[in-house]
């Protein structure tokens, strides 16, 4: 990865700071009726396939204000690391800037240290050391669309996550150049984004202090080699590897270090799971402990196939996925052609690190005609299994069951 890596480096800070003027414009559309369309399998699924955001290609519209973008699915099987201008979009408050001027932009450091830092994107190019890591960023709320029963919020199907290379500089760095003071807890992020009105909670998120300082978690100014796309944070998004997408702060401008437990809207409240195995109750259940939601789960999906396609007899079939461990590597997948009677090991592609997708595949070949049920499973390299019956809370959080399909022999 480093080698693939190493020749894209010294172009990274040219394109953060191109042109005269050193900013990044983009207007937000105005969109029209879908031309085209799909329905994704649930009720309320039809979704308009657009192009009319800057910088992304084709993606499922959620909701344009504030934006969710979905990817489509099938770009999973076009390769383990999603392109940026399909990468899905998640924001919470509906202002956000279309004009950044990179040469005037500052990140700020301050509250429980010993000397506040005002940081340009020069600042953190040339001062500190350059990381990359490998990652996928998942919406908490991923596969939503699929609870029964249905829940509230963003009805997504299973493409509201994405798998890149993030460049960047270690949290870890800029926290010991402030000097934490002792005492310290947490530390707590924000960007840009505003709500429409001003009672509307301030956008913040929060880590504690060891978790910040793990050597892990960085602040990142670009994805696959390219700077992040204005609607993935540009100029700089915080990358928590491991962890659901709510504490990857986008356009990252102020990081406060705090001496007492944050009780802010966004960790006090929202992205509550109940604390039970797989973050899993029945509905109507009362009187549950609740925590804030953390670090992700081993998923695995199918990409080459989709629900009833039609195999040829006495063919031997190809069938290809995508897996990831969640905050762990990815140990095994297993794969059945026959609703999980038996199974057997996936080849695995190419390890890109313990936080990556990783490519799986198996074969098969049907020898009689008719309906079989292929499915698939994940274990990470921490012993933990995909469950075999999907869990559900009301936030319609951390979905996951072992995936399955319907596909025909004839």
């Amino acid at each position: 990865m480093n080698d693939r890596c190493d020749t894209r480096r010294r172009r990274v800070l040219q394109s953060l700071m191109a042109g005269s003027a050193g900013c990044l414009a983009l207007g937000l559309p105005r969109l029209t009726q879908a031309a085209n369309a799909v329905t994704l399998p649930f009720e309320n699924g039809l979704r308009e396939l657009t192009t009319a955001f800057p910088q992304k290609g084709e993606m499922l519209l959620l909701r344009s204000r504030p934006p969710l973008l979905e990817t489509p699915f099938s770009v999973f099987d076009e390769g383990v690391f999603t392109p940026n201008d399909r990468f899905f979009v998640r924001w919470h408050l509906a202002s956000i800037p279309t004009r950044i001027d990179a040469r005037s932009f500052r990140m700020k450091v301050r509250g429980s240290v010993s000397r506040e830092l005002d940081l340009s994107l020069d600042d953190l190019s040339r001062k500190f050391e350059r990381v990359e890591i490998a990652a996928v960023n998942q919406c908490a709320g991923n596969s939503r669309g699929f609870f029964r029963p249905r829940v509230a919020g963003g009805e997504w199907a299973n493409g509201a996550m994405g798998n890149a290379v993030w460049t960047g500089v270690r949290l870890r760095d800029i926290l010991d150049r402030a000097g934490v003071k002792p005492g310290a807890v947490q530390v707590r992020f924000n960007g840009l984004d505003t709500g429409v009105i001003a009672d509307t909670p301030d956008f913040v998120k929060t880590l504690s202090v060891d978790h910040a300082r793990d050597g892990e978690v960085m602040v990142a100014f670009a994805m696959n080699g390219k700077p992040l796309p204005l609607l993935n944070g540009y100029p700089l998004r915080l990358v928590v590897p491991g962890w659901y997408s709510t504490y990857w702060m986008k356009m990252l401008d102020d990081i406060e270090v705090i001496d007492a437990p944050d009780t802010n809207f966004w960790m006090a409240k929202a992205y509550q799971i109940p604390d039970t195995p797989h973050a899993d109750v029945s509905p109507g259940q009362t009187n549950v402990k609740t925590i804030p939601i953390g670090a992700m789960v081993p998923r695995s999906f199918f990409t080459n196939l989709g629900d009833g396609a039609v195999l040829d007899l006495n063919r031997t079939q190809i069938v290809r996925g995508i897996a990831f461990g969640g905050n762990a590597g990815v140990r095994e997948v297993l794969f059945s052609h026959d609703n999980g009677t038996s199974w057997t090991p996936a080849r695995l592609g190419r390890d890109f690190g313990k936080y990556s997708f990783r490519r799986w595949e198996s074969q098969f070949s049907p020898r009689q005609g008719g309906q079989y049920v292929l499915k698939v499973k994940a274990t990470n390299t921490e012993g933990i299994v995909q469950p075999d019956t999907p869990n559900w809370n009301a936030g319609g959080y951390m979905r996951n069951v072992v995936e399955q399909l319907n596909v025909f022999a004839a």
